[in-house]
Formats: structure tokens, sequence, C-alpha cells
């Protein structure tokens, strides 16, 4: 009898173990999908940027560009100035399609899974960072913890990625991103993007991304303007013929 008790309590624990395990993933899957949401709450959103570069000696370099996003799969990044960047841009569609235009050749190149790691145009900011894409589409995450103010999961690639992982603190009251730490296959961390977020209308917009380049000591700093949301923008807009215009 007292060997079925055991039994018994030691089944009814694993139970337990799993339903926990059950909740707490499902908290991290149900996090996450709140931060899609709060990312790519509007219809469509058009803005401009400032980019700033600043290098391991605190020198700046400044550029400008526009930006357009509809829904959570189609975006055109386009610098705007200084002129040796002027139209270089970069076209994100769903299917995990970007296509680069570089002004100086005259066409488009589709960009391949293999390269999307790279740096876009000298800022820290790699294509896989540029891509319109809800990270809820691209991790699978983890609830490590809950703070005070943040919760915080750790994102394992569900496809091909350089990063290991990424460790995501996420404000439990708003559900914006505030910090990300990126990590290459070694785990060791090599970047990391502090977020600041500001109420414009109904939406929660990102007036400003910091990623720094820890091996090199390198800094970019998205700075977001003059943004406007629900405009009205259709597919239309978001092809490579707009691309290359």
């Amino acid at each position: 009898m007292k060997k079925i008790k055991i039994q018994s309590a030691a089944f009814t624990l694993l139970i337990a173990a799993g339903s926990m395990f059950s909740a707490t993933a499902q908290d991290a899957a149900t996090i996450l999908k709140k931060m899609d949401d709060v990312m790519y709450s509007p219809k469509d959103m058009t803005g401009k940027n400032k980019i700033v570069l600043i290098d391991k000696n605190g020198k700046q370099e400044i550029r400008e560009a526009t930006i357009q996003q509809k829904g959570n799969d189609k975006r055109i990044f386009r610098f705007t100035a200084p002129a040796s960047q002027a139209g270089i841009a970069v076209l994100s569609l769903p299917n995990d399609v970007m296509y680069l235009y570089l002004p100086a050749f005259g066409k488009e190149r589709r960009i391949s899974t293999s390269v999307k790691s790279q740096n876009f145009a000298g800022t820290d900011f790699s294509y896989d960072d540029m891509e319109a894409k809800p990270y809820s589409d691209k991790y699978t995450p983890k609830l490590q913890k809950t703070e005070s103010n943040v919760f915080v999961l750790e994102l394992t690639p569900k496809g091909q990625s350089d990063y290991s992982k990424i460790i995501v603190n996420i404000n439990n009251t708003n559900y914006y991103p505030e910090l990300m730490e990126y990590y290459d296959k070694g785990n060791t961390k090599i970047k990391e993007a502090k977020y600041t977020f500001n109420k414009v209308g109904n939406y929660w917009n990102a007036q400003e991304i910091e990623m720094t380049d820890l091996k090199k000591n390198h800094k970019s700093k998205m700075q977001m303007s003059d943004v406007r949301y629900d405009t009205g923008l259709t597919d239309d807009d978001f092809t490579v013929r707009k691309l290359i215009q």
C-alpha cells in the first residue's frame, strides 16, 4: 500500500511539473505575441529616420532615411542623405523575401538567407534585424524570469540564424521591448539593442533604437520622427518597382 501511495505521489508530481512547464511555455508565447502586437499594431506606418553612427573614439556620422511599413510583413527603408548613401534601400516582404537596391548598380538584388547576418549599409543593424517579421514567427520563447517591471525571455531561432539566442526584456505593463541582447553560436554576447518608446496617437512608437556592436565598440542610433499611422498604404507601395524608384 505504501509503495502504491509513493508511486501515486510521484505521478502527481510529474503531472504538476508538466502542467507548470506547459503554463510557462504558454506564458512566454503569450508575452512575445503581445510584444509583436505592440510593434505591429498599426495598419501602416510612415516616418523619417535619423541614423547616428558612433565609432569607438566617439566620432559621429549622420545619415537620414525614410521608412514605410504595412502590417507585420512589408517594409521599405530608404536612405535620403548624405549623397553618398542616398537611394540605397531595402525591401522586406512576406516569406523571408528581401531585396537590396544600390543606385550605383542601377538594379535590385535578392538577399539570400546566408547573408542576412551581414550589416546593412555600414550600420550595426543586420539585414535580419531590418526584416519585417513578427518575433513569434522567428523565435521560440522561454520565460527566464519576471522582474519588477519586465519579463525576461530567451528567444531561440526557429530557422537558420547566426544568433544562438536573444535575451529580451519586455515591459510588463505595455509589452514593448526595452533591451535585446544577441548571442553568437559560441554563446558570447555580440550585440545589444536599447529601445526608447513613446506613444503617438493610439500606438507605441520606437522613438529610438540604439544598437551596439560589442566587438567593434561601435553604435548605431535610429531616431524616428514625423511618424504617421494608418494613412492607407497598399501592397502596391511595397514592390520591387517602388524599391528602385
